[in-house]
């Protein structure tokens, strides 16, 4: 059996631009991504792909404002804005795939698993939201928005403009673990955990309930790995590799560095807290938890970086 391989794709690489963010566009964004992932596949390797959300969840709950403004639509609650992304988008990535494997020849089959991932209701990020989801602002823009819904949370994000924030606690547990292992082991390629997965709270009597979030997809994808003791997990991103002294005349790509060594430059501060910090988390999460490697890179250089020729590796 192929070496288990997660592929977590950001959900901006799906949003190419402004003014580019329609379900025709975004399917577009896709149908380049699969190519990346069938090449792997094509390699030999078991595939499970997770995906970000953060652009679309935002788009669904403006849609839901709207309509209730204008026409008086009940309003969607954000956890279910998040099933209908994970849903929505888990289809197009898989019919991509299925037919990127048709065009290539490759007997694979490929299905969605509509993930659930519990959360703790006293996680304090319920407290202080801290998840970006949704377009880029200006900060005038932002203090409109915050006039109309004084609930709302706005952060700066890397430079690039505001973003509103929701919580974001931590996964505990993949609901649908054991699901997804079965399908992995009848060979087919699974999409899974999209946009961190439905944030759910267990009760006492082990029922589920919905809780309004969304969940980081890295960290997500990195407690899936581990519970489905996946080798290698891949972080998709819009760099082809992680840098130190990033954006300064000492800046330095990092290619294959060591567990301490990643956490040493944690501890200098070198990864921002809004972008690649929260990847290098849950890659340090998952080498932790029996993790053989975890590569950090774009889309486009998946090929090249599983085979250890493009891409920040992180060993132990």
């Amino acid at each position: 059996m192929g070496e288990v391989t997660i592929v977590a794709i950001g959900g901006n690489a799906l949003v190419k631009e402004n003014g580019r963010d329609s379900i025709q566009d975004q399917l577009e964004a896709v149908q380049e991504t699969v190519v990346h992932i069938a090449d792997m596949v094509e390699q030999g390797y078991k595939v499970v792909v997770t995906h970000g959300n953060g652009p679309q969840v935002g788009f669904g709950l403006r849609r839901s404002e709207i309509a209730n403004e204008v026409a008086g639509m009940p309003m969607i609650p954000l956890v279910n804005c998040v099933a209908d992304t994970q849903g929505g988008i888990g289809y197009q990535i898989e019919q991509a795939l299925i037919n990127e494997f048709a065009k290539r020849g490759i007997n694979k089959k490929v299905a969605t698993i509509i993930t659930q991932v519990e959360v703790s209701p006293k996680d304090p990020n319920f407290q202080n939201p801290t998840k970006p989801v949704g377009s880029f602002f200006t900060l005038e823009q932002s203090e409109s928005m915050k006039k109309e819904h004084p609930e709302w949370h706005f952060i700066e994000d890397s430079g690039r403009g505001y973003r509103r924030v929701v919580p974001s606690p931590r996964p505990i547990d993949i609901v649908e673990k054991d699901a997804i292992k079965l399908l992995i082991e009848s060979d087919y390629v699974v999409i899974a955990a999209g946009g961190g997965g439905i944030p759910v709270v267990k009760s006492a009597n082990n029922t589920y309930e919905g809780i309004d979030a969304v969940i980081d997809k890295d960290f997500a994808t990195s407690l899936l790995a581990e519970q489905i003791e996946a080798e290698t997990l891949i972080i998709t991103t819009g760099v082809s590799s992680v840098y130190i002294n990033f954006g300064k005349p000492n800046q330095q790509v990092l290619e294959t560095v060591t567990v301490e060594e990643t956490k040493q430059y944690a501890q200098e501060n070198q990864f921002p807290a809004g972008s690649m910090l929260p990847k290098i988390e849950a890659s340090l999460s998952f080498l932790a938890h029996k993790g053989k490697r975890v590569i950090i890179t774009n889309p486009e250089s998946l090929k090249e970086a599983i085979n250890e020729k493009a891409g920040t590796h992180i060993i132990h």
